[in-house]
């Protein structure tokens, strides 16, 4: 099991931004800020659900180095999916396969992929019959 994960990112508010937008619709916020001035380097925000952060996005990655992350949230329903793609593109994501059925997974899996704005692939998914 996965207690919390977390990525680099090289502009910290940008990509503060974009998550804050992103995962809104999923019902998952910041609940812990960690400071520059607190870890001795950069920031850190830390995303979840009541009060627990699960994911975790810091500063310091230098501009242009690229990972291949892959973070899949789960989403309560299919709404919530679509919800969440309109959110990321509003955001300013870029699209890695809208809303829709992944039935080579399995019958009901229904995701949505964006890249965030370091180029990590970022996934709400619902594995719940309509």
């Amino acid at each position: 099991m996965i207690d919390h994960m977390g990525i680099g990112v090289s502009d910290f508010d940008k990509s503060k931004a974009f998550y804050d937008a992103a995962l809104a619709p999923l019902g998952i916020a910041v609940v812990m800020s960690v400071s520059a001035a607190e870890t001795g380097n950069f920031a850190h925000a830390g995303y979840g659900e009541a009060g627990k952060p699960d994911f975790w996005i810091g500063g310091g990655r230098p501009a242009g180095e690229k990972t291949h992350c892959h973070v899949a949230f789960v989403a309560k329903d299919r709404a919530m999916v679509r919800a969440f793609y309109a959110a990321a593109m509003a955001a300013g994501g870029v699209d890695n396969g809208g809303p829709g059925l992944r039935p080579h997974y399995h019958p009901n899996y229904y995701g949505a992929f964006v890249f965030d704005p370091d180029g990590n692939n970022i996934e709400a998914v619902c594995h719940l019959p309509e």
